[in-house]
């Protein structure tokens, strides 16, 4: 990190909060870093000569008079092809018993790619999850988070997703993970042989709270380095931005500021758009493909987490149990890529966008027999029909635990229609159905 050759050491604060202290100093730009009585500490506030800095530890027992230094520059990342297969923690610091790295110091943060320098996503991202791949296809340079309740296997599905997607370089940020998810995700990565592709930083819940703000910047760094540097196709995964709101919060708060909706800061939507904004499809090749987690609270949707995540990104993948077969599914009505159609039957088969199509709405029509069912009236030979469809497109293609290529999953769903259903009652092209329906 750059410093300058002198720095003035400051012993008087003006405020101390659980989260901030605030001083008069001079000579001090926004996000900053500084050492505050041996915390590293960033600035993220100034007005006049009044700054005030987070405190990443917290504050206390930091006295009145407690030595402040500037260091003279935001926070860094040290980039190189040894970032591969380590783990690291909010600082950039190993954590995995390792050497430290030896590379070229980047700021952490930056803006985001010039809109003149993108590409439209064009490629394909396949992840061998049918629920994603089938329905609600990825494309390089996508923005999407899956929404799903705490106890969801969501860390379950984002190593999966790590293990499986066909990319260069995978960029895990965890944010507030249990030491049980760190360990998960340390052991599926090294016992997958994956290893060598994937670069992690973790925040975990004995780490405090207000070193999440730093993941995902570290994590896009490194992605920018590989994407931009190298030309690689890179997928970041971020897991959990609830919590990463959650410290936001924790700090306006201790800031006096007043909160905006669901005790949230006003800054919010922009906090957020900074981190997804880095998504890019580049001309070279290279490409940032990023994929969240956003918890929700009692599956409320409607909470500012999940209201301005949707705002900013190109769609969702909503996880939920299923309660006919016991299988936790991509939910195919409350899921949604918007940016599908620029792959589908381009970089996949001719029949993916009717088969797709046709899959979900028998779908809609077997909930439509559920609720008839439910409410006591008959079901004619079609509605039973669509029930014993419904349970085998969950098990088969909508469960997270399938792993099948997309061609084999639009071959599930053709045998799927011809058990089930005849020809007609799919509704696709008859060329379609000449060519892809299976023999008995």
């Amino acid at each position: 990190m750059a410093t300058k050759a002198y720095r003035k050491i400051y012993t008087k604060l003006e405020s101390i909060t659980k989260a901030t202290v605030s001083l008069r100093a001079s000579d001090v730009s926004n996000e900053e870093l500084a050492v505050v009585g041996g915390r590293l500490a960033q600035v993220v506030k100034t007005r006049g000569d009044i700054v005030t800095l987070q405190v990443f530890a917290g504050t206390e027992g930091v006295p009145t008079n407690a030595e402040v230094t500037f260091l003279g520059a935001p926070p860094t990342l040290k980039v190189g092809e040894q970032l591969a297969g380590r783990f690291f923690n909010a600082y950039g610091e190993p954590i995995d018993g390792g050497p430290e790295i030896d590379g070229e110091e980047r700021q952490i943060g930056g803006p985001s790619v010039n809109p003149y320098k993108r590409r439209q996503p064009s490629e394909l991202i396949p992840t061998g999850i049918a629920g994603i791949d089938l329905n609600n296809t990825l494309v390089s340079g996508q923005k999407i988070p899956f929404f799903a309740d705490p106890d969801q296997p969501y860390n379950q599905v984002m190593a999966d997703v790590a293990m499986r997607a066909d990319v260069d370089k995978i960029v895990l940020g965890g944010m507030g993970l249990s030491n049980d998810d760190y360990l998960f995700f340390r052991h599926a990565f090294e016992g997958a042989g994956a290893l060598d592709r994937i670069v992690s930083f973790v925040n975990t819940t004995e780490d405090p709270p207000v070193e999440r703000l730093l993941i995902p910047d570290m994590a896009l760094a490194a992605a920018e380095y590989f994407a931009v540097d190298r030309n690689e196709k890179v997928l970041v995964l971020l897991t959990d931005m609830t919590l990463y709101a959650d410290a936001l919060s924790i700090v306006s708060n201790r800031m006096d500021q007043i909160p905006s909706k669901d005790s949230m800061p006003g800054s919010l939507y922009s906090d957020l758009a900074k981190i997804y904004e880095k998504a890019v499809q580049l001309p070279a090749g290279g490409s940032i493909t990023i994929i969240a987690v956003t918890t929700l609270n009692d599956g409320d949707i409607t909470h500012a987490i999940p209201d301005n995540t949707g705002y900013i990104t190109e769609g969702q993948l909503f996880l939920r149990a299923d309660s006919d077969t016991g299988k936790v599914i991509i939910d195919p009505f409350r899921s949604l890529s918007r940016l599908k159609q620029l792959v589908q039957g381009k970089k996949t088969r001719e029949d993916h966008s009717q088969v797709m199509n046709a899959s979900v709405r028998l779908y809609a029509d077997a909930q439509n027999a559920k609720t008839k069912l439910e409410n006591g009236f008959d079901l004619s030979d079609y509605d039973l029909r669509c029930l014993e469809y419904a349970k085998d497109y969950a098990v088969n293609l909508l469960s997270i635990d399938v792993n099948i290529k997309i061609d084999d999953m639009l071959d599930t769903a053709w045998k799927l229609f011809a058990k089930h259903f005849s020809k007609a009652e799919t509704g696709i092209k008859q060329a379609l159905t000449d060519k892809y329906w299976p023999e008995r």
